[in-house]
């Protein structure tokens, strides 16, 4: 009898557990036009009405993205089927109301034509879903546990890659929470799966590579074993892997001549989008993959608690992203190098052009890297329709925050016998781990302790996070047997940094702002000016352009005639010397690599495992 009533209870528990359950029904009838139908069913509804939320922002991102632009033909019944009341609350819900019976389906149209790690991508190929911009839910059940059913089209052949948690039935699958559906982005297609497995300590992680692309089973193989190199080497950065959810990641990756490129990295997985072929752009597309898979400790786990937790109606500004997005940045080129992909020359000539563009770009007199982190909101992805003067004022904080990385790495390596690495580690054990989410204060102090020496935190924060100085990197290379020189020595320009010159119809326009300090800048020549001529010669295309500025040399003072604003003016410029710089071995210079500076590089180049 007790078992029997124990049976019972179990049986009574179960079902309400499931009926509990938020449920989700995808079918995709008229994916030719790139439209899924999309179906919410809730059980056990709060109260006389509920607000069906589609997301502004996603997780990733920063800024908004307003997924309800592509969301119509929205109608809600209740158990019976009859027609419920739906109103607007504002332009990203829909407030459900008039139901009786605890029971409400909500359906809409879906439409996706953007693939790409933020925007989802519906078409007879694959469904191609980042789940903010999919799924509406529910404001105040947040909690709820989640399933989904996905309904392919017929004789598809679509299965589904997903870090979502599956069932036996292998187009079902759930979530324990809002949050964890939102954040596990979901591919349908007929996909090739490469699948290997790497031990930390004493558990043994799966992973998963779903490749939709067109490309052949040889392609895949060798694009997976690459994959497994650089996981391998980036596990040897911390030492473990992190405990992934039901022991699984995911990469879902997606390289087509149709969609968009973005990488974009989650808890137990990353949606990664390119448009280069695996035959030729295996390369390139594994340096997105090195990126968004040191995430899954840095930015995901190891994680700022500015943006703990997402916000889903707003956008999500973090002052750490020289950190989160940066150091990423600085450890994906570091990955390839040490995973032997990459060579000496190819590694100097990547951190070169970040070097080079943080030291003379002009946006170092605005921001530091911190308040660059903080400009996220209008830069990731942002979309605005007024003209912005971003080439004077905005430094990415992925490269600002990879050129401090690197100078961090050096400086440790030459004033402590530690590295980056040290501090990375120090960060996961202290908040990747625990779960503890970090401020700006626990960036600096574990700098201190790392180094012991609490002066130098302060000072290099104080210089090169909060200020806008750089190391002297040209001393911390040298260590390594790298030059950091000009370019370009000698080199007359009119322009920094940039060659933002349209030739059209006879006319040289400029496309962009010209550089705070350059010569066009100082002589009063801006965007949308158009150049007739420098120096008495007419410009009316690139080669009349660089003829003119080949024959000069910095220092040299000339009339240039042009158009601003429909009026013809002129003014006098002087040319500068090309600020480039570039960073190389110092074979390339006849220099030899000494004893000590061979190690050094081997050391901090060569292989971690």
């Amino acid at each position: 009898m007790r078992s029997l009533l124990l049976a019972i209870l179990l049986i009574t528990a179960f079902r309400a557990s499931a009926q509990n359950n938020i449920k989700y029904d995808v079918s995709f009838p008229n994916a030719v036009h790139y439209e899924a139908q999309i179906s919410i069913k809730v059980h056990q509804s709060p109260a006389d009405s509920m607000v069906f939320w589609m997301s502004r922002s996603s997780p990733g991102r920063y800024a908004l993205h307003e997924f309800a632009k592509n969301v119509y033909n929205v109608f809600a019944v209740d158990a019976q089927g009859d027609t419920l009341s739906l109103s607007r609350p504002n332009p990203y819900s829909w407030k459900v109301s008039g139901y009786s019976d605890g029971t409400v389906t909500l359906t809409y149209t879906l439409y996706g034509h953007h693939p790409d790690g933020t925007y989802p991508g519906i078409d007879p190929t694959h469904a191609h879903l980042n789940m903010p911009g999919t799924f509406m839910w529910v404001k105040g059940l947040e909690k709820r546990p989640i399933t989904v059913h996905f309904h392919p089209p017929k004789n598809s052949g679509w299965k589904v890659a997903t870090q979502l948690v599956p069932t036996d039935d292998p187009m079902t699958f759930t979530a324990p929470s809002r949050d964890y559906f939102m954040d596990s982005p979901t591919e349908l297609s007929n996909y090739k799966l490469r699948t290997w497995t790497v031990k930390s300590g004493d558990r043994t992680e799966k992973f998963r590579l779903a490749l939709h692309f067109d490309g052949t089973r040889q392609e895949a193989d060798h694009y997976a074993d690459m994959a497994e190199k650089v996981v391998r080497e980036e596990k040897a950065i911390y030492g473990e892997l992190p405990d992934y959810d039901y022991g699984t990641y995911t990469f879902i990756a997606d390289y087509l001549p149709y969609i968009y490129g973005d990488g974009m990295e989650h808890r137990n997985s990353t949606i990664i989008s390119s448009r280069q072929p695996l035959k030729t752009g295996a390369l390139q597309n594994l340096g997105i993959l090195a990126h968004e898979f040191f995430h899954c400790w840095n930015m995901e786990r190891i994680r700022a608690k500015a943006i703990e937790p997402f916000d889903f109606t707003k956008a999500d500004m973090s002052k750490e992203l020289w950190f989160g997005e940066g150091f990423t940045s600085y450890y994906d080129d570091l990955t390839l190098k040490r995973a032997g992909f990459i060579d000496d020359k190819e590694y100097a000539s990547r951190i070169g052009r970040a070097v080079n563009y943080v030291i003379n770009a002009p946006g170092r007199k605005y921001f530091d890297p911190v308040q660059m982190s903080m400009q996220a909101p209008f830069v990731d992805a942002a979309t605005s329709i007024d003209d912005q003067n971003k080439e004077n004022t905005f430094i990415s904080y992925y490269t600002w925050g990879s050129v401090v990385g690197l100078g961090l790495d050096l400086t440790l390596r030459q004033k402590y016998d530690l590295t980056l690495d040290d501090y990375m580690r120090a960060m996961w054990k202290k908040f990747g781990k625990t779960g503890k989410h970090y401020t700006m204060d626990d960036l600096q102090e574990t700098l201190a302790e790392v180094t012991g020496n609490k002066t130098f935190a302060n000072n290099f924060f104080r210089k090169y996070i909060n200020g806008e100085q750089v190391v002297n990197y040209k001393n911390l290379l040298a260590q390594a047997g790298y030059q950091l020189q000009k370019a370009h020595p000698g080199n007359a320009v009119l322009q920094l940094l940039y060659n933002k010159l349209s030739f059209n119809n006879g006319n040289a326009t400029l496309t962009a702002n010209t550089l705070v300090g350059s010569p066009l800048y100082n002589a009063g020549i801006d965007q949308d000016d158009e150049i007739i001529k420098i120096d008495g010669h007419s410009i009316r295309n690139r080669r009349d352009y660089e003829r003119v500025v080949q024959s000069h040399k910095p220092g040299d003072r000339v009339s240039v005639q042009y158009k601003s604003s429909g009026q013809i003016q002129r003014a006098d410029v002087v040319f500068a010397e090309d600020p480039t710089l570039a960073i190389v071995p110092f074979k390339t210079v006849g220099k030899s690599l000494t004893a000590r500076q061979s190690k050094f590089r081997n050391a901090w180049l060569g292989s971690q495992q």
